[in-house]
């Protein structure tokens, strides 16, 4: 079954990059005045910064949409209505590679990964669609609210750790569906900017399972959702392709280095720093939202 899995991510992550590329050769004859002077499609180095240090830290269990979020609305690299897309885009290839290396090296029972995975598939498909077309103000206000969610989950999970008695490896019965409704939500969100690594190990956590089974259904989930819904918002033309296209560069050797060179860090006051600086920016969001509304 996981071999299966690895499998069809490798197809998938192979159409997803045909599906990218057209996106950028048609912006480059539509919309030429997006990427670099003379046309240079190649994002700058602080756009694969980004990219690189977000996938990295995503890797060792930070997360990455909320630290993109935040790293976007400082450096004003990306407007507010564009993020979401920009990030789903971006970040497919990198969260493709993370699942091929998750999957294959963490246990989780294979009944509870599949359906789990496909019903963030659904989630995110209608997710994407919906967000494509909402416009500036209600998606600050939507990714403001969002941040302001991850932070509680990611605070929460600091705080609470793992729950007593949750060491399961699969679901059955009730609890997978109730799991698979749960998940589905989650890979809506996602479109919208709540990124799925919190949200999901407190989910499974709450279900009775092991944390460390969040890696591979996170990743799994993640990595088959996102060329969906990237696939919507390239069709949409709801993304900055240059700065989508610095977070898959960076991002890349960011994963490859975290995954198979450094494996691990006390990451503990980091994502403290993190949950400190998605609450600044989704505190800002939504006072650029409720500004336009007044």
């Amino acid at each position: 079954m996981k071999l299966a899995i690895l499998w069809t991510l490798v197809v998938v992550g192979l159409a997803y990059a045909l599906i990218l590329g057209r996106a950028v050769r048609r912006a480059l004859r539509e919309r030429p005045a997006e990427f670099a002077p003379g046309g240079r499609w190649l994002p700058s180095p602080h756009q694969a910064l980004v990219g690189f240090v977000t996938n990295f830290f995503d890797s060792l269990g930070i997360g990455n949409f909320a630290p993109t979020t935040a790293w976007f609305r400082i450096a004003k690299m990306v407007p507010d209505e564009r993020v979401p897309g920009t990030m789903n885009v971006g970040h497919t290839l990198p969260v493709l590679l993370m699942g091929l290396l998750f999957i294959q090296s963490v246990e989780v029972g294979n009944t509870t990964l599949v359906a789990m995975i496909g019903s963030s598939i659904v989630g995110a498909w209608f997710g994407a669609g919906r967000v494509a077309k909402l416009p500036r103000r209600q998606i600050q206000l939507g990714m403001g609210i969002a941040l302001l969610t991850a932070a509680l989950f990611m605070g929460g999970f600091q705080l609470l750790g793992k729950p007593l008695g949750a060491d399961a490896l699969s679901l059955e019965g009730i609890d997978l569906i109730l799991a698979c409704v749960g998940i589905a939500i989650l890979g809506a969100l996602m479109t919208i900017g709540v990124g799925l690594y919190a949200p999901c190990m407190v989910l499974v956590s709450l279900m009775g399972m092991d944390p460390k089974a969040a890696f591979p259904i996170m990743m799994g989930a993640c990595a088959f959702l996102m060329p969906f819904a990237s696939a919507r918002f390239l069709k949409s033309e709801a993304c900055a392709l240059r700065p989508a296209l610095g977070l898959t560069l960076g991002g890349l050797p960011g994963v490859l280095l975290a995954v198979l060179v450094v494996k691990s860090l006390p990451l503990d006051t980091l994502r403290w720093l993190v949950i400190v600086v998605v609450v600044i920016t989704a505190i800002a969001m939504l006072r650029s939202a409720l500004k336009k509304q007044a």
